[in-house]
């Protein structure tokens, strides 16, 4: 009698241990390669940059390793290093590669998410080099985020008759927050269309796939920030003082601990696989009629502005590039864009053109 005091503690330990478990067995879910660079078919590829595969969810890095994530000329693979950050595998060749060559990159089935769930199916694909050796740092790796040509976390509104070229969404907002487009849902209640898109509109509240699609599109965003405002070794600090008005700036990474400014005109001269980062620790503020002009074969593509303040593009400015932006993309009327809004508070139009930059 005096041991029945152990009875409720006994089952309460049966109890407790039998819902714990150090496997999460609720996630059967096989993860996917969202994005590659370069992607499926490139060509003309710069043969000094790295090959990354961006995952669908979180994986588990010791299955990423040179085994299973192989670059290969026909059945020569390639000396590579490979390392994990962030949903991306990157992929590194000792040496440059050859030029106007085909190579065929490879994540096999060994690669595993943190639930221990494998790749379906192997994912390949495959790339044509170019000749030339590319300038500046390694592209940003936009993952998913790069489906968008505008993208915001608490809204998108124009107004007037604006022009946009691309996909647009918004999430964690709801489609409410998508203004003056004059929203046509499709049947699918997928995604919605209107006449000043020419593209899909999607948002967080829309039908399934698209809230997860919009929360992993943030979530690449939001990474992609973090590793442009995070390169080191810059080629230059305080370039002009922040004022690049009337400037030519080569390739490469440059840092300001205060806002810039574009007032007139900009000229970026390099080659077609050159890459430009801003690093920008206040705002950039781009005048009004001021044009970033791209010489040499300079693609917009490999133009990054990240900005930690605000981002205001003055009326009929011509802007160029990619914009990582913290808090408002600000586009005032009749200013045109080639390039992307991505920005982790809201985009405002008015009477614009926006284009996507051709990949």
């Amino acid at each position: 009698m005096r041991k029945t005091w152990l009875m409720p503690i006994l089952l309460m330990i049966l109890v407790v241990a039998g819902c714990k478990s150090p496997i999460n067995n609720d996630d059967v879910i096989p993860p996917t390669v969202d994005t590659t660079t370069p992607a499926t078919w490139a060509t003309d590829v710069a043969r000094n940059r790295s090959i990354t595969a961006t995952f669908s969810e979180a994986m588990d890095s010791a299955t990423i390793t040179a085994l299973s994530f192989t670059l290969s000329q026909g059945v020569t693979l390639v000396p590579a290093s490979v390392s994990y950050v962030d949903l991306v595998a990157t992929l590194v060749p000792e040496m440059d590669l050859s030029t106007s060559t085909v190579y065929t990159a490879k994540v096999t089935t060994a690669v595993t998410d943190m639930a221990g769930n494998a790749l379906e199916t192997e994912y390949a694909w495959s790339f044509t080099t170019g000749v030339n050796l590319a300038s500046g740092p390694s592209p940003v790796n936009l993952g998913t985020a790069g489906n968008f040509v505008i993208l915001a976390k608490t809204g998108i509104s124009t107004t007037g008759t604006t022009a946009i070229t691309g996909d647009i969404g918004v999430s964690p907002a709801a489609a409410t927050y998508i203004t003056g487009f004059d929203l046509i849902m499709d049947a699918s209640n997928v995604f919605s269309t209107s006449s000043y898109v020419t593209g899909s509109i999607y948002a967080a509240d829309y039908t399934p796939p698209t809230p997860s699609n919009m929360t992993t599109a943030i979530g690449d965003m939001e990474i992609a920030y973090t590793d442009a405002a995070g390169r080191t070794l810059p080629d230059a600090t305080e370039l002009h003082a922040g004022d690049l008005s009337g400037q030519t700036i080569v390739p490469g990474l440059y840092v300001w601990g205060t806002g810039v400014l574009i007032n007139n005109s900009v000229t970026l001269n390099g080659g077609a696989n050159d890459v430009w980062i801003f690093q920008i620790a206040q705002d950039l503020t781009v005048g009004n009629g001021a044009i970033v002009t791209l010489s040499g074969g300079a693609q917009p593509k490999n133009i990054f502005w990240q900005v930690a303040g605000q981002t205001t593009l003055g009326t009929t400015s011509d802007f160029k590039g990619i914009v990582l932006c913290k808090t408002l993309v600000e586009v005032n009327t009749g200013a045109m864009v080639n390039g992307r809004l991505l920005a982790q508070t809201a985009v405002t139009l008015n009477a614009d053109a926006v284009t996507e930059p051709a990949m």
